[in-house]
């Protein structure tokens, strides 16, 4: 190393000169060591530090807290009424008892682990790589280099904890005018309503765009755990699932549940009323346009839809089926599945998650319902992973020169807000389907109106069904979806890239790499929407042979 003169340095005073020059004042840009101003600064970056990890520790630990309480209350009403046990074969006092809370005891810590694992994971990358910046930072600083020295590497942390903490939730929340159906607004009209759920219309966003009154139309049945938000995700940026049906003409319809806080009817809802409801709603669609209905059922709706029409009550309106990412044999689950596997059967009870609301009614909690789907994936969803990863999302956005993209911002508008309560019948649906496995000869461990469901029906009915499954997807995995190929040879399959909800956010743009309204893949798979045009345009070819054919007979007797 030479000094200013181009000398070598010989010994302690060279080296003390240079610290001597890192510590004088520079009027122009001055030091961190004598900028009063950085002290301020730190402080204001270890507070913002702490309020942002207590926020994400919060939101992690307020479910553990609520499924605490659940725990208790009903271990204490086992304990109090011994008379209503045995469960699961023994009674409160017996030595099974121990084994089940050892048991429960090993679960949690092998969660606890994977929670430790996941943080020490996270903060390894993150030193990793933050220190790496830091040394080149100080090496740059000691001789004089100004392209990014520690004034710069420290502003840059001081800047990306302040964004986490502090922006990025402010703009989240500003999304939110952007994101979702927004049916106060009275853009797409309500066409019925039960006690239950609503039944809107969802109309084109393309002002050029009319609605085919005489086209077949189509009725989605949204996930009752992820909302219904989630299909109309950002209509005006073009990433909408339901208005993807609606933007070429097809008479698009969505049943929304009503809030089930303020509405009892639907905290008590059972199956078949659910059925009923949608069946009112298909035969009203029907009468208006003319055809019968398809049925789209997307994630735990498509379950739903599935179970409707194996009840045969939907015969006489319902002729085709979508159903995307839909679980359709929880056992094959390797996330969800496994995790309730591995739960002692004794806990293994939707008791320790359903909340009493105040008119007495039972219901099951969706906080703690998506807190579950966290602690499946407890390596990922660490509080302090989570914290990470936003700050990653946070300066990756500055690294591009733009605010943070709106699909990212939409996404985590809807993780932190869209969780609502749900009716234990439909809670209890899902959870035989996750506990029981289909049969062998393809029946399904629910029934409708005492009536059981088997997969085969679908065959018999000749009912067209496409089953769209995300290759990636690591909440409904490929071996869940596909469940029914086991029993019925007649479904057409497609398979979309990426994960759980990106049919209905990535793949949604009309230019996207997959389009629904389109034909993909190495399978030339076809989009639901392509599906749902293709079976009209099958109609219309057979109506019109079939009006044709009259007309001819017609010339014949004349």
């Amino acid at each position: 190393m030479l000094n200013e003169k181009g000398q070598p340095f010989h010994g302690f005073m060279d080296y003390s000169e240079i610290f001597k020059k890192f510590s004088m004042n520079n009027i122009d840009k001055p030091r961190l060591i004598n900028n009063p101003w950085f002290m301020v600064d730190q402080i204001k970056a270890i507070t913002d530090l702490m309020t942002g990890l207590y926020r994400y520790a919060g939101e992690f630990v307020e479910p553990l807290i609520t499924a605490t309480n659940y725990f208790a209350q009903v271990e204490q009403s086992r304990m109090i009424s011994p008379e209503q046990e045995p469960i699961q074969g023994y009674d409160v006092a017996s030595p099974e008892l121990c084994m089940a809370y050892a048991k429960l005891l090993e679960f949690n810590m092998e969660i606890f682990s994977r929670f430790q694992h996941g943080t020490l994971e996270a903060l390894g990358e993150m030193g990793k790589k933050e220190w790496e910046k830091f040394f080149k930072a100080m090496e740059n600083t000691l001789v004089f280099k100004e392209e990014d020295n520690l004034e710069n590497f420290f502003s840059r942390c001081f800047e990306s904890i302040n964004d986490v903490v502090n922006t990025l939730p402010q703009a989240i929340q500003e999304i939110e005018p952007e994101y979702g159906f927004h049916f106060e607004r009275g853009i797409n009209p309500l066409a019925a309503e039960t006690e239950r759920f609503f039944l809107y219309q969802v109309m084109p966003t393309k002002t050029d765009v009319k609605v085919d009154e005489g086209a077949k139309p189509l009725i989605i049945l949204p996930p009752y755990v992820l909302g219904s938000n989630i299909l109309s995700f950002l209509p005006g940026e073009d990433r909408s699932y339901t208005h993807c049906f609606a933007n070429q003409g097809i008479p698009t319809y969505i049943r929304i549940m009503k809030d089930i806080e303020t509405t009892p009817a639907f905290q008590v809802m059972t199956m078949e009323e659910d059925l009923m409801d949608t069946r009112i709603f298909c035969e009203k669609i029907m009468e208006k346009h003319g055809k019968k209905v398809t049925i789209n059922g997307y994630c735990q709706g498509g379950y739903n839809a599935v179970c409707n029409i194996l009840s045969g009550e939907l015969d006489h309106v319902v002729d085709a089926l979508i159903t995307c990412v839909s679980p359709m044999d929880g056992t094959r689950s390797r996330g969800l599945g496994s995790f309730l596997e591995g739960l002692p059967s004794r806990f293994n009870d939707l008791r320790y998650g359903t909340k009493t609301l105040a008119n007495g009614n039972k219901v099951a909690d969706g906080n703690l319902m998506g807190w579950v789907y966290k602690l499946k994936s407890i390596e990922q969803e660490a509080p302090l992973v989570s914290f990470f990863r936003d700050m990653a999302l946070v300066a990756g956005a500055k690294k591009k020169g733009g605010p943070i993209g709106k699909t990212a911002l939409a996404l985590n508008y809807w993780l932190k807000n869209e969780r609502t309560d749900i009716p234990l019948a439909i809670t209890e649906m899902s959870f035989a389907a996750y506990n029981i496995p289909v049969k062998e000869d393809g029946t399904l461990p629910v029934t409708l109106h005492g009536k059981s469901l088997n997969f085969k029906t679908i065959k018999e009915k000749g009912i067209p069904w496409l089953l769209c499954y995300g290759e990636s997807d690591d909440l409904v995995e490929k071996e869940t979806a596909l469940a029914p190929l086991d029993y019925v040879d007649t479904i057409e399959v497609t398979e979309f890239p990426k994960g759980h909800v990106a049919i209905a956010t990535s793949w949604s743009h009309p230019d996207s790499a997959c389009p629904l309204h389109g034909k993909f893949g190495k399978g030339n798979y076809r989009g639901p929407v392509k599906f749902q045009m293709d079976l009209n345009s099958s109609l219309d070819v057979q109506a019109a042979s079939l009006k044709n054919s009259k007309t001819k007979e017609g010339k014949k007797k004349k």
